[in-house]
């Protein structure tokens, strides 16, 4: 959403008050996964009852210590002696701006609809007794470190097993053993994870990967975006994801002169998208092509768009769940199939459940398949 006055007050306050409490300074940043401040919420809070909000450091895609927010939701009762397993959510596009993420100040982010779905499948997991943690990601929460670098593997990933990390230190009924689970950019962001997770933080016990409608491929498609490109009006809503991605392409990677390729007006975009949230990005290139936005097309990108947005098709080490519905419109069922296709190739532990409904839907067999995926990967007890 834009910075209206309520929402910029808003953060402003949350942000002074967390600096103040924490004792902020950006020069004596700790190790990744380490504490800033933890601040328990009152029942009722995104629909549980039991909920904190984590604040910790991560690194970014250069290893520089960033400080980034998140949520902890805990199941009611006692831990168990082996602690509870843990369950990382990674949501899906939200924006680009501080607040959008919406896990750690659920009132400042967007399309409240979807937040409230969001909720209740992380409710779900919960009262199966995990304890779930969910990163707002790298400039999408309480700190302004810059635009949200969307799509960006490496700080996805790294934001989700500092999380992980910091959730531990802050309450000791955790475990060590750990699952991740994601939808659309989540998803993405799921699958970077696990394959991060093995050398980024071999001390914890990973399980599993849930992948919902993951965006993936993308950066096969960008190159060919061009103003040549005919308009296809069932893919309206891409331009705001291209606005996006370059937006977070341009601040982590100046080197690729972003600019260079934007008209005056694909570069105003780009600039209010790194302050904005998904409704406002999209309510600003409504109507718009990419003949509106760019001067060339974006080939010359084709090698850092790669670098920044690839997914990993090989070196996981343990097993994970598709779920992909083949009439998705916003990660169309191409993509989805070319990321099945290379992660069978090179012999990846994979389970794929097909479904029907729109981007992000999860129907009832694909409901039970990771409801038997979670409970099979957590046979084993959790791990101190």
């Amino acid at each position: 959403m834009p910075k209206t006055p309520f929402r910029a007050a808003v953060l402003a306050a949350l942000t002074a008050s967390t600096l103040l409490a924490a004792g902020f300074a950006p020069a004596t940043a700790d190790a990744p996964g380490s504490l800033i401040a933890v601040e328990a919420r009152p029942a009722g809070w995104h629909g549980l009852a039991r909920g904190s909000v984590i604040e910790y450091w991560m690194t970014d895609s250069a290893g520089v210590a960033r400080p980034a927010s998140g949520a902890l939701y805990l199941p009611e009762g006692d831990a168990p002696a082996t602690g509870w397993p843990i369950l990382a959510y990674d949501h899906g596009t939200s924006g680009s701006g501080p607040g959008c993420g919406g896990q750690a100040d659920p009132e400042l982010a967007s399309m409240p609809q979807l937040r409230a779905a969001e909720d209740a499948l992380i409710k779900r997991f919960v009262d199966q007794g995990f304890a779930v943690v969910a990163p707002d990601y790298l400039g999408l929460g309480r700190f302004d470190t810059g635009p949200h670098p969307y799509l960006e593997v490496r700080s996805e990933a790294t934001a989700t097993i500092d999380l992980v990390r910091a959730a531990r230190a802050a309450e000791t009924g955790l475990s060590r053993t750990w699952s991740v689970l994601g939808v659309s950019q989540g998803g993405h962001a799921a699958l970077s994870t696990a394959h991060e997770q093995a050398a980024y933080a071999p001390e914890l016990d990973f399980r599993g990967t849930v992948a919902i409608d993951a965006a993936s491929d993308v950066e096969k498609v960008l190159p060919f975006v061009g103003p040549e490109l005919p308009e296809i009006p069932a893919l309206a809503t891409a331009t705001s994801f291209v606005v996006s991605i370059l937006a977070g392409l341009r601040a982590t990677h100046p080197e690729a002169e972003v600019d260079s390729y934007l008209t005056p007006l694909g570069r105003s975009l780009v600039d209010a998208a790194g302050h904005q949230c998904l409704d406002a990005i999209i309510a600003g290139t409504q109507g718009l092509s990419a003949r509106d936005l760019l001067t060339r097309p974006l080939t010359g990108l084709r090698e850092v768009l790669a670098a920044y947005m690839t997914l990993p098709t090989s070196g996981y080490d343990a097993p994970m769940l598709l779920t992909m519905n083949v009439t998705d419109t916003i990660v169309p069922s191409p993509l989805h199939a070319a990321l099945v296709a290379q992660l069978a190739a090179n012999g990846v532990d994979q389970q794929v459940v097909p479904g029907n409904g729109r981007h992000g839907s999860i129907s009832a067999e694909q409901r039970a398949a990771i409801d038997a995926f979670l409970t099979r990967v957590n046979t084993a007890p959790p791990q101190r």
